[in-house]
């Protein structure tokens, strides 16, 4: 197991993203301290090709625009809050409108946009990189102060662990996850359609026009939405318009449990997830229109999807959802883990 650090770039106002790769069992994966990101992860594939499986760019200087959010770790809220708005405890809180006339990932300066304290550590059979955050009440328009701590690392099991911490002095909508963007053919290999996928769910969340949850739960058997038998992404996805809906998940709370297995078939490449949090955002990059990626790499619709672990969008607005509001006598505490084979 190895781990090693280089300043990945320097901000204009003279701080330095670090960045950190990890290496242990056949996977190296680095991690940016610029938006906690997900640089990079190489893995074989069946025929021992070692292949880059994350889009993103090559430079820090694609990180500072970020527009689709690549590896980026997510917060305050991850996902949509409805008209930038919701209300707790009688009070009224506006967001940043960043989507039209609601608010996305966090709003206009996200966790995503900000520069992470971190260090790397050796621990049992894995290397880890410790990331920590403090957003002041009233950031982007949310109560109270918070201190996230993200831990992202790899193991000899060729794993990738995921673990989110956050405590806040007032009640505040708290959902943190993770951006990342696969194509297990390899960065910039085309699209996704044929990744056959299967996602451990039964329903999903119904959302409107503007992807903004009606608030209803919606059975996925004999939908476009069914996946809960392994199938090509691409064998429904005109009739579903895109996948970008959050699913609800089979299993009790807090608990580490299935949640999505990818494969695909060329290259022999898979992924197994499995977390603690109530839903999986299942995107298939249907906004990429050219990208600008790694090394050459263009990224054009469906070139890459995300397993974004979280709570259901618009959760502050619907108390139906799982209680997504966390304080003083209720920590943020969840985990997702991606296991991967070939």
């Amino acid at each position: 197991m190895k781990i090693r650090r280089k300043t990945f770039g320097v901000l204009n106002n003279g701080r330095k993203v670090r960045l950190f790769t990890l290496e242990a069992g056949d996977l190296v994966f680095s991690v940016s301290t610029l938006g906690g990101t997900w640089v990079s992860l190489e893995m074989p594939s069946r025929q021992g090709k070692r292949e880059d499986v994350l889009l993103g760019y090559a430079t820090l200087n694609g990180y500072l625009h970020n527009i689709p959010y690549f590896g980026a770790t997510i917060g305050r809220f991850g996902n949509r809050i409805g008209n930038a708005r919701f209300t707790l405890d009688g009070q009224e809180y506006t967001l940043f409108k960043n989507d039209g006339d609601h608010s996305l990932h966090g709003g206009r300066r996200g966790f995503d946009r900000l520069l992470w304290q971190a260090e790397a550590y050796e621990e049992k059979d894995g290397v880890f990189v410790r990331l920590e955050l403090e957003s002041p009440g009233g950031d982007e328009g949310y109560p109270g102060n918070l201190r996230a701590v993200v831990s992202y690392g790899i193991n000899k099991s060729n794993e990738i662990s995921a673990d989110y911490y956050a405590v806040v002095d007032r009640r505040c909508p708290v959902n943190l996850t993770n951006h990342a963007y696969f194509n297990l053919a390899g960065e910039g290999k085309g699209d996704i359609l044929a990744h056959e996928v299967r996602l451990y769910a039964s329903s999903y969340v119904e959302v409107g026009p503007s992807l903004i949850p009606t608030g209803a739960l919606v059975p996925v058997k004999g939908t476009p939405f069914d996946f809960s038998r392994a199938k090509p992404i691409g064998r429904d996805i005109a009739a579903a318009g895109g996948y970008d809906h959050c699913y609800v998940l089979d299993g009790g709370a807090e608990v580490l449990k299935p949640c999505a297995e990818v494969s695909e078939p060329e290259s022999g490449r898979s992924i197994k997830v499995f977390t603690t949090q109530p839903g999986v955002q299942f995107y298939t990059g249907n906004f990429l229109t050219g990208v600008p990626g790694k090394i050459g790499s263009v990224y054009y619709k469906h070139g890459g999807f995300c397993l974004e672990t979280q709570h259901f969008p618009d959760s502050p607005n619907q108390p139906a959802f799982p209680d997504a509001i966390f304080g003083p006598d209720r920590v943020y505490h969840e985990k997702s883990l991606f296991s991967f084979d070939w």
